[in-house]
């Protein structure tokens, strides 16, 4: 028996991207921290590839926004760089060619009928202002990305209506001073990346308040990536060690973008450790004054999540949240093999739930969920097309959570996968594909993939049908 599952009117059917993984470096006036990665430490990527062409955005984009308006596409989510549109990072002066390319562009979707969703900052900091200042690390550079926030809304602001300040921030601390996984790729600095996640939500919510202050018709946000933290068990050691790793990488965002204050068991342990960060009564009340209208959730994978142990805690010099709480591999998990990560629907519905009760019921939209395969070349047809029933298979099971807590009351507003066209991913490169589009990175053609062609369906008809389970 089939079912059909129908999501709410006007529903945002759409796809993520950002400005440095598709764009290209051309006509850019500064470099970013991962093209300055890629220039100096090219071996790290995946065959070599980086940066500097990507998916060629930057020429392609009037046909791009045609081939996305064929795959069902209403909205789409980008994001403009720092690098490209700003000319004087100090002063917030524009650049004349990236004025002109985002301009060029913000047309571009308006003549396709797609909404676009801008976002901030996607990992692309300034590499000058990191060797300058220290990046994030700095409170300067909050105040230069308000200037460039400024610029933006005052170029952009009479026609674009939605607008996020930063995608999965969390990251930036995580990736780049926690574990080393990113540029300038640090390990073990737990303090600085606590400071790092308090100056990044004082940043946007300055970005937040220059908005308003424009005058400007629309709505700002923030993208952040929620991954929910199960324990491993129910001792009391364990759902502790989870309740922390949820304060600190979920709810440090999460809490002050939605609230307007930081978790108090956060904060608790960061005082007791020694590693609060600076901040004064000022700044705490303008991050309380100027809170987000609406919320973008990235979900690919849960935590799974045990109690620290002595061990865990002796890996570490200084203090790291692994202090606390340390992920673990559940036995029973369904593993995507190409990427590594967990693939667990019903998180989807747990995200919603936990926004739903415990964050006023606050507009949101999922904005990245996605399913990256290696060696997509294996599922070519004949025609060109490649038959990629997994990634459809994923969505479906994925948006059929998220319809269920929708008909539950979720103000759940859209649905945007990652992503519209094969992206350039940080240091994996093209290795994971996630397009609904495949990009042939050899002449930058395009090919509708299956999934593309089902995306297409889903949107004309707002929704899907499933097999009733029996």
């Amino acid at each position: 028996m089939e079912t059909k599952l129908t999501f709410p009117s006007g529903f945002w059917w759409g796809a993520a991207s950002s400005g440095p993984q598709t764009e290209g470096w051309f006509g850019k006036r500064h470099e970013n921290v991962m093209d300055k990665w890629y220039r100096v430490q090219r071996n790290d990527f995946f065959n070599g590839v980086g940066p500097d062409v990507a998916s060629d955005f930057y020429h392609k984009y009037p046909e791009d926004f045609k081939l996305f308006r064929e795959i069902g596409l209403n909205s789409f989510r980008t994001s403009i760089q720092w690098s490209r549109l700003i000319r004087d990072l100090e002063t917030g002066e524009p650049d004349p060619e990236g004025v002109r390319f985002y301009r060029d562009m913000i047309t571009a979707a308006k003549e396709n009928g797609i909404e676009l969703i801008l976002n901030l900052h996607h990992f692309d900091l300034p590499d000058e202002l990191l060797e300058k200042y220290g990046g994030w690390e700095s409170k300067h550079v909050v105040d230069l990305f308000e200037k460039f926030a400024k610029t933006a809304f005052g170029l952009f602001g009479d026609d674009v209506k939605y607008w996020t300040t930063f995608n999965e921030p969390m990251v930036i601390p995580e990736a780049g001073y926690l574990y080393g996984f990113h540029y300038p790729k640090y390990s073990g600095k737990g303090k600085e990346a606590a400071q790092i996640v308090y100056n990044i939500n004082l940043a946007s919510a300055k970005a937040i308040r220059a908005f308003r202050e424009s005058g400007k018709d629309g709505e700002i946000g923030i993208i952040l990536n929620l991954t929910p933290a199960y324990p491993r068990s129910d001792s009391r050691e364990d759902t502790e060690a989870a309740r922390l790793v949820d304060g600190f990488f979920n709810r440090s965002y999460l809490d002050p973008a939605v609230k307007g204050e930081f978790p108090k068991d956060v904060v608790e342990v960061l005082e007791k450790d020694g590693v609060l960060p600076a901040w004064t009564q000022e700044e705490l009340d303008l991050i309380r004054n100027n809170t987000v209208d609406f919320l973008g959730v990235n979900y690919y994978h849960p935590k799974r999540v045990r109690a620290a142990e002595q061990a865990d805690r002796e890996q570490w010099k200084d203090w790291m949240p692994d202090w606390y709480g340390v992920e673990w591999e559940w036995p029973e998990a369904r593993i995507n093999p190409y990427r590594g990560w967990e693939i667990y629907p019903k998180a989807m519905y747990d995200i919603a739930k936990n926004v739903q009760d415990n964050y006023g019921n606050i507009k949101w939209f999922v904005s990245e969920n996605g399913m990256g395969v290696e060696g997509e070349e294996k599922y070519r047809k004949a025609d060109g097309s490649i038959e990629d029933d997994y990634r459809i298979d994923f969505y479906k099971e994925h948006l059929e959570q998220l319809h269920k807590a929708i008909e539950e009351g979720s103000n759940c507003i859209g649905y945007h996968p990652w992503t519209a066209m094969d992206c350039w991913s940080w240091n994996n490169a093209y290795k994971n594909r996630y397009g609904f589009i495949a990009v042939d990175l050899n002449d930058q053609s395009r090919t509708i993939k299956k999934s593309g062609r089902w995306f297409r369906e889903v949107s004309d008809s707002n929704g899907f049908t499933i097999e009733e389970k029996k």
